[in-house]
Parts: C-alpha cells; sequence; structure tokens
C-alpha cells in the first residue's frame, strides 16, 4: 500500500487510488454530527451559489456552512458541530459548502474513491482503508480555506498513516500541540459566533463515530456524502 500526504486544492487535484479529503476544523467532523444526527442526504457543493439554487429549487433544504469562517447570509447554521450535535436531521437534506472541505471533494476529480477525514472517526477511516486494501492511498490536507496549511489537518493525516504502517500515535500529544502551540486557535475565534471554542474539544473526540463518510455521485451533477458503517476488523 502506497500512502502518500498532499496538502490543498493542488493536493485534491493530484489525488489518486483511495483517497481521504482531510478537514479536521471543521467541515468533516461537521459532517459527521449532521450524519449522526439522522439527515438523509448530505451534499457537499463547492460554491454559495449552487447552494443558494438548491435552497431556491427546495426550500425544506438546510444550509450548513461558511466562508471565512463566518457563517452565510441565508444559512440555517455555521460549519460548526456545536451548534448542530443536538439537531435532528432526520429524513431532512443538508447542503454543506466550506472554504476548504467541500472543495478538496468537488476537486478530487482523479481518485478512484473519496472519503472524508477527521478524527471522530478516524479508527473508521483507518478500519476501511485496512478492509478496502487499495494499491494507492491519498491523504489531502485541506488546510485553512484550501490556501495555506493546517497543523490539524496534516496532523490527522501522519495519524492515519502511522496506524496503517504499524507505527504508534500520540493522540494526547497532539492535542497538547493544537491546544498550546499550534496556530489553530485563530480558526476557531470568530467574533460573530460562528466558531465557539467547544468546536475545539467536539472536533477533537476521538473515534467518536463508528461510520465513514464516503462521496457518491447524486442527481446528475452533485456528491452526496453517504455513511458507510465499519465494522473493525471485518473482513473486506
Amino acid at each position: 500500500m502506497d500512502i502518500q500526504i498532499y496538502q490543498l486544492l493542488e493536493g485534491a487535484q493530484q489525488a489518486r487510488g483511495l483517497t481521504v479529503i482531510i478537514d479536521v476544523f471543521r467541515a468533516f467532523s461537521v459532517a459527521c454530527y449532521a450524519t449522526a444526527g439522522g439527515v438523509e442526504n448530505l451534499l457537499a457543493v463547492g460554491s454559495i451559489e449552487t447552494a443558494y439554487r438548491l435552497k431556491q429549487e427546495r426550500p425544506n433544504y438546510i444550509l450548513i456552512g461558511e466562508r471565512g469562517g463566518v457563517i452565510q447570509p441565508g444559512f440555517d447554521y455555521g460549519n460548526s458541530p456545536h451548534a448542530i450535535q443536538q439537531a435532528d436531521f432526520s429524513g431532512l437534506t443538508i447542503v454543506h459548502t466550506t472554504s476548504a472541505g467541500t472543495q478538496g471533494i468537488v476537486n478530487a476529480v482523479n481518485a478512484d474513491e473519496v472519503i472524508t477525514g477527521s478524527f471522530v472517526n478516524a479508527q473508521a477511516i483507518i478500519d476501511y482503508i485496512r478492509q478496502r486494501n487499495p494499491k494507492q492511498v491519498s491523504l489531502v490536507c485541506m488546510g485553512w480555506g484550501a490556501v495555506e496549511e493546517a497543523d490539524e489537518d496534516t496532523l490527522f493525516a501522519q495519524y492515519v498513516k502511522n496506524a496503517l504502517e504499524g507505527k504508534p500515535n500520540d493522540f494526547e500529544a497532539i492535542v497538547r500541540y493544537l491546544r498550546h502551540e499550534s496556530k489553530t486557535g485563530k480558526f476557531l475565534d470568530v467574533s460573530d459566533g460562528s466558531a465557539p471554542p467547544e468546536d475545539f474539544d467536539l472536533c477533537l473526540s476521538l473515534n467518536r463515530f463508528p461510520f465513514v463518510l464516503k462521496a457518491e455521485p447524486f442527481g446528475e451533477s452533485l456528491i452526496r456524502l453517504s455513511r458507510q458503517n465499519v465494522t473493525e476488523g471485518a473482513a473486506p
């Protein structure tokens, strides 16, 4: 298994094989919380315009996301797990668009398969890759706004790579670093309340969810993040 770590939009475009698009703070942590909240369809879109068009066509759709970390006009929620962790999305469709994570999904055009990456479902991701046993794995770190590398995404990529290669990980050391030394703090300090401090712990709630989210075609041109339950140690 050849495991490569890539960065930002260019990395998403370079990705091959089974590709993990990583956005720890906060897109793909939010996506897992929304999935756990019972959402029927979770649509990842690249542009704000697409999100607004879908909402206009289907007023019952829920808009979640941000630009520059800030919730956008007309959106139901920002890109915050704290804001949605108690929400009941049963039977609903969410349209999710962010500055980094969802951009990676729509740009991973050369990948054989795309799943999302965050610490909240890290073990499920590791188990899923082991079960699929692909020749090539691409771990794509989407960073801040898909233009600047972010420690948490790179650390997650290394965490997954280590696990797949049988090397040890020290998650508590990762948390300490992100809390006290990394520039991550600036990503959790948005003045309008779009990024409450509770998001830090919610995004670093290791292995909270036992599923992966796989990007699949939906309709003519959309991408749906579909829940795939993973049983540790199960055969492929």
